[in-house]
């Protein structure tokens, strides 16, 4: 029910540190380490059904990976006319079998509640079979006509720990998706380290978590580079709250 991880695990800056010396196969590595991984590359482009299933040879039974959208739909075509690629998408992504887990649909700040009509269709055209989570950022969209259209499609919406976002915590399906993105203005994120102590933000949402598992929701959260500096330290002090 509990499934946390990083945005991503190419880094080579945490060779020496989180990776031992000498890691060659930093996806494997990972996978000793945590059960769950996002995937950011996808945003920048769909992976050939070769590197995904080159993906799910490398983990154990039971990783789960999470998949950015590409941006070229969400970004670039704003969900609009990309039947093509979110076909390829969709059909590249579930080669990963039972190890796919939700699929990140993160909408640009330009992308405004007048536009909902456009996300309603969107949504309407995705597969059942897969699960999905709606990322916004911009605050305009969060009410109960945005909460109910993600309720009616069984999609979760993404509670971001942005300085640009208020606190959220409104759980729309099954389970819920927490990103920590934290302030790329303030932390680098390539040192390897902790840059920012968040101690005590992860503390309180080790709280929230612990409700959202006790009502039954499937949790999946995962730390970005920038939000303390050291991702796998971020993860591994929220396990430790005894979730």
């Amino acid at each position: 029910m509990l499934h946390l991880g990083t945005m991503g695990w190419s880094y080579d800056f945490w060779i020496g540190n989180f990776y031992p010396e000498g890691s060659q196969n930093l996806l494997s590595e990972y996978a000793k380490n945590f059960d769950t991984v996002e995937i950011d590359n996808t945003f920048y482009r769909i992976p050939s059904g070769d590197i995904v299933r080159k993906w799910k040879e490398e983990v154990p039974d039971g990783f789960i990976f999470s998949a950015k959208f590409p941006r070229k739909i969400t970004h670039i075509k704003m969900l609009r006319d990309c039947e093509e690629e979110l076909s390829v998408f969709i059909e590249h992504l579930s080669l990963l079998g039972d190890k796919l887990g939700p699929m990140l649909i993160q909408l640009p700040p330009g992308f405004k509640p007048e536009m909902s009509g456009i996300l309603k269709d969107f949504l309407a055209g995705l597969p059942e079979r897969c699960r999905f989570a709606v990322e916004v950022r911009n605050k305009k969209w969060l009410d109960e006509k945005f909460y109910d259209l993600l309720r009616d499609n069984k999609v979760a919406l993404v509670l971001l720990d942005h300085p640009w976002m208020p606190r959220m915590s409104t759980i729309t399906a099954d389970f819920t998706y927490i990103r920590w993105v934290g302030d790329r203005k303030k932390v680098k994120g390539t040192l390897g380290k902790v840059e920012r102590d968040r101690s005590e933000d992860i503390r309180d949402w080790a709280v929230k978590i612990r409700g959202f598992l006790e009502d039954s929701v499937e949790v999946f959260g995962y730390f970005s580079k920038s939000y303390s500096g050291y991702p796998p330290g971020d993860v591994r002090m929220l396990l430790s709250e005894g979730l």
